[in-house]
């Protein structure tokens, strides 16, 4: 068997993944197949466990795919006291960067400075959240004044913004992040099913001793028994607590973030930047390939649409209005957005603080039943906070586990620090174009070459996603539906807004030959896209659904 296929998601059927999941007996079933439920089934399956995974939807289809794309210590928790959460998640950063180089690119972070003031403050702030994440001195911050702004960040103005501190982050694509983790957790003996949903819990003497689910493709029942549970369900944490005991000892914050997504010629600016809004927040401008980022908002989110949360006009507006204030550019239009996304921020309530005031730590806890729950957190610290769960877990199993996988490498990680210069290669290998190698490289790290090799043609003309990627989606990641490709594995919706309409019927027509859809689900599937694509941009109509 090969590396590859020791860590597929795709089993060889959907009936015998569910034989397995029914007929085994696991240490651990996982409930939430994000970020933190691909941590805790990597641990756990490293140190010799026998873990299962259940996620309702698809892997990473939440929070976990809705961030800013970035691997960071959140340097502005310093202000708030945080120091030990900013401690753990700034060490953090190296510890993905080594598993995931791919998935961890450095780059500068620009905060720009008005006056001397702010210099010294900025200064002062970033070297402290430097030394608290140990970084080398070769990646210490930079100052840049007059002089060496026009060369190193053209577009900002440098009329208010005499000065500006770079310090060094990571940016990330956080879906592809949590497939190469679970696939890192498959290669060690985890089984993982996507779009299956808990509806109980299982009990035994009191104790909780598995979960019944149900297939959101074949509606099939099943029961899968394990000697502990963990509730790593993200924004629906909760709602599983409840079932064990209601209330639960924790409550929520749900916390409603969106992106807008920029084509980069209208705003090209060359390293990530920190802008204020009026309101004194800070928001990013991300630059990722032929778009650039500007997130993200931070607002209480009580709807009743946790996974596709809606976009609203004011908050679009919210995100644009700065960007003139720092930047040489006319004023950017909400008919300039090309995608956007939204989504839900688990965090730990805290006496009714603002969402923007509450801390981004993770708190776990054992309830009456003996189900593990785990709320809150960064996607940076997922490591850590798997290591916690999976301790707590030895506990309640009373086994002695063995050293933890730490930061051994997912799947793609051999590329080197490079990322530009293994595209290279793979330019000279494939002969694929420039701009596809560097997009599949930071997509697929090492494993761009066997992408490839399953079909080098872009799927539309000119477009940048190739067709060896369907495949890859399907047969080794777990791909069920169009939504899944478009959105997870390629990126396409919000990365190639560009050729996202083209692309969509062109990938149906063969997800339809690859998994034996009939016209009918092959129609439904591209209208479920679609509707996803009008709702994200209908807040330049106020028609959302």
């Amino acid at each position: 068997m090969t590396e590859h296929e020791k860590a597929t998601l795709t089993p060889e059927s959907r009936g015998g993944l569910f034989d397995n999941l029914e007929s085994d007996r696991f240490d651990l079933v996982v409930i939430g197949g994000g970020i933190t439920g691909a941590g805790v089934a990597r641990d756990a399956s490293a140190r010799g466990l026998k873990v299962a995974v259940v996620e309702a939807d698809d892997f990473a289809a939440g929070t976990s795919s809705r961030s800013s794309k970035l691997i960071h210590g959140g340097l502005r928790y310093l202000a708030m006291g945080e120091v030990n959460l900013v401690r753990r998640t700034a060490l953090e950063r190296k510890a993905v960067h080594a598993m995931a180089p791919h998935l961890s690119e450095p780059c500068l972070m620009v905060v720009p400075a008005r006056g001397r003031t702010s210099l010294a403050t900025f200064k002062a702030g970033i070297g402290t959240y430097e030394r608290l994440g140990a970084v080398d001195d070769r990646d210490r911050h930079v100052i840049w004044g007059v002089d060496e702004l026009p060369d190193e960040e053209p577009l900002l103005r440098t009329d208010p913004y005499r000065w500006a501190v770079a310090y060094r982050e990571y940016i990330t694509d956080d879906a592809r992040l949590v497939l190469a983790v679970m696939r890192a957790a498959a290669a060690t003996g985890a089984v993982a099913a996507n779009m299956v949903e808990v509806t109980d819990l299982l009990l035994e003497d009191g104790r909780i001793d598995g979960v019944a689910a149900t297939c959101g493709i074949s509606g099939r029942a099943i029961e899968v028994r394990a000697d502990v549970v963990v509730n790593a369900a993200g924004p629906w944490v909760e709602k599983l607590a409840r079932m064990e005991a209601d209330p639960p000892r924790t409550l929520l914050h749900l916390s409603k973030g969106i992106h807008v997504v920029l084509p980069r010629d209208r705003l090209p600016v060359n390293n990530l930047v920190i802008l204020n809004t009026n309101d004194k927040r800070s928001i990013f401008v991300v630059p990722r390939g032929d778009v650039v980022i500007v997130g993200t908002t931070d607002a209480s989110y009580d709807g009743d649409r946790p996974l596709w949360p809606e976009i609203e006009a004011s908050e679009v507006d919210y995100l644009l209005e700065p960007l003139v204030k720092y930047f040489d550019i006319q004023p950017i239009e909400p008919r300039d957005v090309v995608a956007t996304w939204s989504g839900v921020r688990p965090l730990v309530a805290q006496n009714k603080k603002d969402p923007k005031e509450i801390s981004r730590k993770d708190e776990v806890w054992v309830g009456p039943g003996g189900m593990i729950n785990i709320a809150g957190g960064k996607l940076t610290g997922f490591r850590r906070m798997a290591e916690e769960v999976v301790e707590i877990a030895a506990k309640e199993l009373g086994r002695q586990l063995p050293e933890g996988p730490g930061k051994a490498a997912v799947p793609g990680a051999d590329t080197g620090r490079d990322l530009d210069l293994y595209a290279e290669g793979v330019v000279d290998r494939t002969g694929i174009s420039e701009s596809a190698a560097r997009r599949m490289v930071r997509l697929y790290g090492s494993e761009t070459e066997d992408v490839v090799a399953l079909g080098a043609d872009p799927i539309v003309d000119g477009g940048v996603t190739l067709r060896g990627e369907i495949d890859w989606a399907i047969e080794m990641e777990a791909a069920l539906r169009l939504e899944d490709v478009i959105y997870r594995r390629t990126r396409t919706a919000w990365y190639a807004p560009a050729e996202r309409d083209k692309i969509t019927p062109v990938i149906a027509e063969h997800m339809a030959a690859k998994l034996g859809w009939d016209d009918d689900r092959r129609a439904t599937e591209i209208a479920a896209v679609q509707a996803h694509f009008d709702d994200e941009m209908a807040f330049k109509t106020g028609e959302q659904k």
